[in-house]
């Protein structure tokens, strides 16, 4: 007598079988059940074919018990993970595929090297691993050694005036507040007028730690000229980037003790604007350092004096390259700049020079490090003939006139830094959300306001 054969189906092949069944027996319509099981009408009219003809079994996938289409050919996961074990044991995944493909020939996708890996355990989970443990760092031995600099986003005042930015400049080795600054945020001129303060009052440090932004950092354009330092490096100072809020921790502990205390001190001494904060803030570090600074292990003040060739004006400005044309123009910031027609300026077609901005707005061409006289082009002015207008009518026309002029957009380029050092917020790009546009005005639209004006 022959044993019945068991056979092992899952949940899924359960509900197939069920289904089929269902429709069979004429209690389901072969549309609804091909939308249940997710597959085509024709699709469906092969699982009734196999049914009828093989029973339940028929509904088994034909792959149980077969070889997987994508499996590794035999020994390839073992000689793979001999090598890992052998040359690429501290690496990821991802890199570990790449040189299993470049330097071995074998070519795995970083998803399987990733679970080789687990399974051997030589690799663990970002999720598994445990937290990261930040120890801390012995300070420096003497001031002036590393200044720590990070930039507190806060409402100072308490919504007296609006929410600003403070520089804050702290020493390493002694925990003193050497510098506050005041400004609307974190921009590059604001950081060049603060640390050009520090330096005229303090010296040069040895370095700056910060974080990474793009302040004291080289920017793509000026490493591809050639020109791959900061002012920092000029004035011979190290600039250093931390890699973690932590690394820093010293400023970062200070600025959470300035939210609480420098708040509370602004609110009683009354101050509700950047230019009496700033001038409030030297009385204020003194107080704080009497309480909060330690000494330093050793006496000697690391700063250096300014060089008489060091001009701070000159180098604090943000300076971007700018190829002479042939018509002896210069483009910058959406303006164009006419060099004068000299000799030596002919000898610049072609070149590259330099386009210095200050942190006060000017504007200066440089070239072999001396000046250039230019005079500045707008193209974006607009010079129209002047109307004749009567008296009595000058009313209406002025105000269709500035009607136009507001809805004339004569916002300059952002490629330059923003002037959020002078209080200017930033130039907003877009339109407020809800604002109505009204039509644009044209010079057709002026002629005939002038013409009804005059009758």
């Amino acid at each position: 007598m022959t044993r019945p054969r068991t056979i092992t189906i899952s949940m899924r092949e359960l509900d197939r079988l069920k289904t089929i069944q269902d429709v069979i027996a004429g209690k389901l319509k072969a549309t609804a059940a091909a939308t249940h099981l997710g597959v085509t009408k024709r699709q469906l009219d092969r699982l009734l074919s196999r049914f009828r003809d093989e029973g339940a079994t028929g509904l088994i996938s034909r792959q149980r018990g077969q070889p997987g289409h994508r499996q590794l050919p035999p020994g390839a996961a073992e000689q793979a993970l001999a090598i890992i074990r052998e040359r690429y044991q501290d690496f990821g995944p991802t890199l570990a595929s790449e040189k299993l493909r470049e330097l071995h020939g074998i070519n795995m996708s970083k998803e399987t090297v990733r679970h080789l890996m687990l399974d051997a355990g030589l690799w663990i989970e970002r999720r598994l691993r445990s937290p990261s443990v930040y120890q801390p760092r012995n300070r420096r031995d003497c001031i002036g050694e590393l200044i720590q600099i990070d930039g507190s986003d806060h409402d100072w005042f308490e919504g007296r005036a609006p929410a600003c930015t403070l520089l804050v400049y702290i020493d390493d080795a002694t925990s003193r507040l050497m510098h506050l600054h005041f400004t609307y945020s974190e921009s590059t001129f604001s950081y060049f007028e603060a640390t050009r303060a520090y330096l005229e009052r303090y010296g040069k440090p040895v370095a700056f730690y910060s974080d990474k932004a793009t302040v004291f950092r080289c920017n793509r354009k000026q490493v591809a000229a050639g020109d791959g330092h900061t002012q920092l490096f000029e004035l011979n100072i190290e600039s250093i980037c931390a890699n973690s809020s932590q690394a820093k921790g010293r400023v970062e502990r200070a600025n959470k003790t300035l939210q609480d205390r420098l708040v509370k001190e602004l609110r009683l001494q009354g101050i509700s604007s950047h230019a009496d904060a700033n001038r409030y803030a030297a009385a204020f570090m003194k107080d704080y350092n009497q309480r909060f600074a330690k000494p330093a292990r050793n006496d000697f003040d690391a700063h250096r004096p300014l060089r008489e060739d060091e001009d701070p004006e000159l180098i604090f400005t943000w300076r971007e390259t700018r190829k002479v044309s042939k018509a002896l123009t210069v483009q910058y910031d959406k303006t164009m700049f006419l060099l004068a027609d000299r000799p030596e300026m002919r000898r610049l077609i072609g070149r590259y020079i330099e386009v210095y901005e200050y942190p006060d707005g000017r504007i200066e061409i440089r070239a072999n490090g001396a000046a250039l006289p230019v005079v500045p082009y707008d193209r974006l002015a607009v010079v129209d003939q002047g109307a004749i207008v009567e008296n009595k009518r000058l009313g209406h026309v002025l105000q269709i006139a500035q009607l136009m002029q507001e809805q004339r957009d004569s916002r300059r380029g952002r490629s330059a830094p923003a002037r959020t050092n002078q209080g200017r917020p930033p130039v907003e790009t877009k339109a407020a959300p809800g604002k109505k546009v009204q039509r644009k005005l044209t010079l057709v639209d002026l002629e005939d306001a002038i013409k009804k004006a005059k009758h």
